[in-house]
């Protein structure tokens, strides 16, 4: 694991070494070097092969703008079935739908469920809120022609996944059944026990994530905004139930164990896996690493089961 970690460091824009850019990060991303599910292809021999055939479809989702969304189905699923809306990581500034692709292959392949993927905009050019009100276009969208929804990302987009299920709450419906929030970002102060003890050395680190923060928030964003940061929301009575997967050796640990704790004590079922000796983007190595494999069909599992009940 240390070896794949510092591998991984080297080949990542650091901000210790120079600036970050959002178009070196970018960069990054459509090379693989990147956390999370972007890694992926390059996990394994055959990690892609071995994924069944499926139907899978590019088109626009309404919203104001459009956003172009990805459909996957497994052949021979009907239309209309129980749908994964799922929000790609990339710390809302890099990735996009082809960078998670594998990711939405391997969730339908182990859940035999619909998933839209959605390439919402990204900052900077486009700062809070409005990858936001793309996620929430695509779920009143996909609400609208599917027999049950969950709401699903990781890392940034499990901020979204979190925040447009809050925003979907506040607002009478539609909105998920069910959310997969995978390390999700929560918290926009940074200021807990695992921000400073993995501040370094696994891979994303505390200095990245406050890079990301001022991207997505902008000059003048509101970080303590319920819709920016889900863990500081101060009522999340009335939610869906959550799966929430936290790698131990992850920044933003502690502020995902502070959000269980917080839907716990306010009714919402939660289910909490903390994968040992594992780091943020960790499922983006499938085919590589067993835990990753393994965590990711364990989530899908809970996400079937709770779906189809």
């Amino acid at each position: 694991m240390r070896r794949i970690v510092d591998a991984m460091s080297d080949a990542f824009p650091d901000p210790a070494r120079a600036p970050l850019t959002a178009e070196a990060l970018r960069a990054a991303a459509r090379t693989g070097a990147a956390p999370g599910p972007s890694a992926a292809p390059h996990a394994g021999p055959g990690t892609s092969s071995r994924l069944p055939p499926l139907v899978v479809r590019d088109r626009l989702a309404p919203g104001d703008p459009p956003v172009p969304v990805r459909i996957y189905r497994s052949e021979g699923a009907a239309h209309g079935g129980p749908t994964v809306v799922f929000l790609h990581g990339g710390g809302w500034v890099m990735c996009d739908l082809d960078t998670h692709d594998s990711l939405c292959r391997a969730l339908v392949a182990l859940t035999g469920l619909t998933v839209v993927g959605v390439d919402y905009r990204r900052a900077p050019e486009h700062p809070f809120p409005a990858a936001l009100l793309d996620t929430c276009a695509v779920i009143s969208w996909a609400a609208r022609w599917s027999s049950r929804l969950a709401v699903a990302g990781d890392s940034s987009g499990g901020n979204l996944a979190a925040a447009a299920t809050l925003m979907c709450r506040d607002r009478g419906g539609p909105g998920p059944a069910a959310q997969l929030l995978l390390y999700p970002v929560l918290d926009h102060r940074l200021d807990r026990p695992s921000a400073s003890a993995y501040a370094t050395g696994f891979f994303h680190t505390t200095a990245h994530m406050r890079w990301y923060w001022q991207q997505y928030l902008g000059p003048d964003g509101e970080g303590d905004h319920p819709y920016a940061s889900p863990g500081l929301a101060p009522d999340l009575a009335g939610l869906p139930p959550v799966c929430l997967l936290l790698p131990e050796c992850d920044p933003l640990r502690d502020e995902g164990h502070a959000y269980a704790e917080r839907l716990a004590g306010s009714g919402v079922p939660v289910r909490l896996t903390v994968a040992p000796g594992m780091f943020h983007g960790f499922l983006g190595l499938r085919g590589l690493l067993p835990q990753a494999d393994d965590h990711l069909a364990d989530a899908a599992a809970w996400l079937t089961r709770t779906l189809r009940q």
